[in-house]
């Protein structure tokens, strides 16, 4: 057989390849011995990381935890849960009312009208609602733009845009926060008293206030069952905004940092919830129910309106 010299070796030839191959492998090993393995420092680190508290000498809370996870965390519930749930919720929310509106139509008044008019709301309770109303809305929109703005925004506006209208947005809505806070609270001492939860206001639930079907309209004092609902709501609702904005405000205070995340996440999320019920509550006043917004703007209601929607509140003003 032919074979040809190439492939063909001698033993003697095999020796140098075998010594390579035993030298590679003892530097292999050796090197392997001698590794440093696990870094000294990393359980170090992981301790870092655990929030584990050192000294400094800055006087602010917080400052002596060297890493901080809170910021990860706060930073992907705001981008993430709340940001993605938020537009849903006030879509679900108003797609509702508008199919509400077109199956159910608008709650008209079941008699002509009468022309008594009866006092309803005072001149300072019409102040004090259109006042604490108009504030609310300005902190919505700029609140919304803030938690919103950069997907919403800055396709529309553009960057410089966008920066220049949050500059004055953040601005407004840092100030007129407290001050809507104080006129929540007064509303909240002014109408407490008739909003009462009652008996008769279950009766009114049942029946969805008489505003589906044939039913016989249900009992109602000065307030319904929904508007005291919506009143309980917005004074729970609104107190804590009020309270996790002025934190949010006024950092000087000497809160900790994981105070500040947390107070902002309520914040964020009760004002979603917020805007989405006021959605609600605009409407019963406004197209809703025939004759509805006449008691907030002008104070006065037409005594049919009252007999229909508040018949005891009615009676009392009638003398019986």
């Amino acid at each position: 057989m032919f074979c040809s010299p190439s492939i063909r070796r001698s033993p003697a030839a095999m020796w140098p390849l075998l010594i390579g191959a035993l030298a590679l492998a003892s530097v292999l090993l050796a090197f392997a011995a001698n590794s440093p393995g696990p870094n000294p420092r990393a359980d170090y680190w992981s301790e870092v990381r655990e929030g584990v508290s050192g000294y400094t000498s800055v006087e602010s809370k917080g400052h002596e935890v060297l890493i901080h996870n809170g910021g990860q965390n706060w930073r992907a519930t705001r981008n993430g849960l709340i940001a993605g749930i938020g537009p849903w919720v006030m879509a679900v929310v108003l797609a509702a009312l508008i199919a509400f509106y077109i199956i159910v139509g608008k709650d008209r008044l079941e008699e002509p009208r009468s022309g008594i008019m009866l006092e309803r709301f005072t001149k300072r309770e019409r102040i004090l609602h259109w006042s604490t109303a108009t504030l609310f809305v300005l902190l919505a929109l700029t609140g919304l733009s803030t938690l919103f703005g950069r997907a919403v925004l800055i396709p529309v506006f553009g960057q410089e845009g966008f920066a220049g209208y949050m500059q004055w947005g953040l601005w407004v809505h840092n100030v007129l926060g407290p001050i809507f806070l104080v006129g929540l609270l007064g509303e909240i001492v002014l109408w407490a008293r008739n909003n009462i939860p009652k008996r008769i206001d279950l009766d009114w639930f049942l029946k969805m206030g008489g505003m589906v079907g044939k039913r016989p309209r249900p009992h109602a004092e000065k307030e319904n069952a929904g508007a005291k609902a919506w009143f309980w709501f917005m004074a729970l609702a609104g107190i804590a905004m009020g309270v996790t904005g002025v934190i949010l405000d006024f950092p000087i205070w000497g809160q900790a940092r994981g105070t500040m995340q947390l107070s902002h996440l309520i914040h964020a999320s009760v004002a979603i919830i917020f805007v989405a019920a006021s959605l609600g509550h605009i409407y019963m006043g406004t197209i809703g129910a025939e004759g509805t917004f006449e008691g907030m703007w002008r104070g006065r209601v037409d005594a049919v309106w009252a007999k229909q929607h508040q018949d005891l509140w009615y009676k009392e003003k009638m003398g019986g």
